[in-house]
């Protein structure tokens, strides 16, 4: 009698990863990019160099799989055969386009992920202007912040466009806070705290909001303004009544402020060199359940996530009449601020890390790489 046929064992066939070239892991993207490397499979080669992100540092290992490089060495690695495709940031002078030369080498597919919806009006960027374009039209797919940047991107050539909603840790900035911010210059006894989190760049629109806050006549005890992450040096001297300035604070301590404030202001304006691309920290205040007021030259309005008179109220860039006009409006009025920012809370619990990594696997899938594909 015969006996049973020999069984054999075979190994199941290995998924090269994804190589993901950035400049930096900043902490609101170290869970989005462990949450892609989940469902894709990614390494990320992180070129350092100048970040516009807000915000203290990552400290601890990164959760997924990364290297430190140089520009320049990104084609190298791009044309190794080691990865299934390559996905590349639009930062870095040196690193898109060798990225993109060392894609095309290794006949890789190459997804760009962007967050320009206005090019920079500069003599340096006036060079790279015509090369992005042509990225536009060569890459295999286009990953964006969000439908103002894909219609942007379109606008210049770009076809297989997809959205990686901006995302921030939603279930950090909902957690529950057991104290008031200690920090000495918090306006623990204003009745209405209007709260700006940023850089004290400029391009944050910084001099709108101090012109706005000087026209609105708000003053303590009735309301105050608290800058968090602009520092030591106020942007005016000497400052207006009712307003403070606290340094830069890890997230725990934003987290409290935010817990503490009625409204957050977000008045970002338009430069030669900057457009703001969303403001992460419209994502922050709204799980935290703040009315938002935002200028219309915030990626977070352009992009869908704040609506005026849904969760927010947006103003014209630059207008500091109209910003004054939405503060008042909205330190006298408890019900509207309410409303505005339990519709806030309601809306941002769509943009996820999940999301944000769901547009990454629907561009894989489109060039026939993504890990369910393979």
């Amino acid at each position: 009698m015969a006996g049973p046929p020999d069984v054999v064992l075979r190994s199941p066939r290995t998924v090269k990863p994804v190589l993901f070239v950035t400049g930096h892991a900043p902490p609101d993207r170290v869970g989005a990019f462990a949450t892609l490397h989940e469902r894709e499979g990614i390494e990320v080669a992180l070129f350092g160099g100048r970040s516009k992100h807000g915000g203290a540092r990552f400290v601890g290992e990164l959760p997924f799989p990364h290297r430190y490089i140089r520009q320049h060495q990104t084609a190298r690695l791009a044309s190794s055969g080691d990865y299934r495709a390559v996905v590349c940031s639009t930062g870095g002078r040196v690193a898109l386009g060798a990225t993109w030369a060392g894609a095309r080498r290794g006949r890789v597919p190459l997804i760009l992920w962007t967050s320009l919806w206005a090019h920079p009006r500069s003599a340096a960027h006036a060079f790279s202007y015509l090369a992005l374009r042509r990225l536009y039209r060569s890459a295999d797919a286009i990953v964006t912040y969000g439908p103002h940047v894909s219609a942007y991107a379109r606008a210049r050539g770009a076809r297989n466009v997809h959205v990686a909603p901006q995302a921030v840790d939603n279930a950090f900035w909902r957690a529950p806070v057991t104290g008031l911010p200690e920090d000495p210059g918090w306006p623990r006894e204003a009745g209405v705290k209007f709260m700006f989190a940023g850089r004290p760049d400029r391009e944050k629109g910084l001099g709108a909001l101090m012109r706005a806050w000087q026209t609105s006549g708000l003053q303590a005890p009735v309301a105050a303004l608290v800058l968090v992450g602009v520092g030591s040096s106020p942007p005016l001297s000497p400052m207006p009544a009712g307003v403070s300035c606290i340094d830069q604070v890890p997230g725990k301590r934003l987290r409290e402020m935010y817990a503490d404030a009625d409204i957050l202001v977000m008045p970002s304006i338009r430069t030669r060199t900057f457009r703001e691309p969303w403001g992460l920290v419209v994502n922050e205040a709204m799980n935290r359940g703040l009315a938002v007021i935002a200028s219309d030259a915030v990626g977070a309005v352009a992009g869908g996530l704040v609506r005026d008179g849904r969760n927010g109220l947006v103003v014209p860039v630059s207008d500091s009449d109209a910003l004054a006009g939405a503060m008042v409006r909205l330190a006298g009025d408890d019900e509207l601020r309410a409303r505005l920012g339990a519709a806030g809370a309601q809306d941002v619990s769509a943009y996820t890390y999940d999301a944000w990594a769901e547009g990454f696997s629907q561009a894989l899938a489109t060039v026939g790489l993504s890990r369910a594909h393979c």
